[in-house]
């Protein structure tokens, strides 16, 4: 999970955990240390051939844009198969599109309200419960 905001980060993992997903979540609060850890110091990324990846990206980071790390994890072999869920309050249709013209897979907006919000994160807990992440190569 790429999310700054912890207390959007604990809503996420609290409604994802509520849909009964237990996989191990790892926290990232910006795109270096993501980055860092999904493609490794080398930035090859082969530290995540095999690994089992699903991204929780928002698009508003502190050192860079979520479109910058979907584009590096769509371009590289070891990870353009992970899924990217970008998750994130930006509505624009202009920036839906660029995301899934890169390559993500699921974009939703973060509601305004709490109930909205969390609802939101339990429906993609169901979601993640029954999605099949493919094997990377």
């Amino acid at each position: 999970m790429i999310e700054d905001d912890e207390g959007h980060a604990r809503l996420i993992e609290k409604n994802i955990r509520r849909a009964g997903v237990n996989n191990e979540i790892l926290p990232f609060t910006n795109g270096t240390d993501a980055l860092d850890f999904l493609l490794g110091p080398d930035g090859s990324g082969e530290v995540s051939a095999g690994r089992q990846l699903l991204v929780l990206l928002d698009l508003n980071l502190p050192d860079m844009t979520g479109i910058d790390i979907l584009e590096r994890l769509k371009s590289n072999p070891h990870t353009r198969r992970s899924p990217v869920v970008v998750l994130t309050t930006t509505d624009d249709a202009r920036e839906i599109q660029r995301c899934y013209d890169l390559g993500a897979n699921v974009y939703i907006t973060k509601p305004v309200n709490y109930d909205g919000f969390a609802n939101a994160i339990r429906q993609l807990g169901l979601f993640f419960a029954v999605m099949q992440v493919p094997e990377t190569d």
